[in-house]
């Protein structure tokens, strides 16, 4: 599921607006990223946004 484990960034839905105006569904999906966090001293597989991933490696 296209969805971040921390901030719960998720798919989101609009059109397609050709130059003759015309509409079609469309999705924007957030860039998932699966990583390796440890967690209560054990290794967990999490899925977390690009942007949630930058501000972890900043805060350290």
């Amino acid at each position: 599921m296209a969805k971040c484990a921390v901030c719960g960034k998720g798919v989101v839905f609009g059109c397609n607006v050709s130059h003759s105006h015309r509409k079609t569904n469309r999705a924007w999906k957030p860039n998932i990223r699966k990583v390796k966090v440890d967690a209560n001293g054990s290794t967990q597989t999490v899925s977390i946004c690009a942007r949630c991933l930058r501000t972890m490696k900043k805060q350290g």
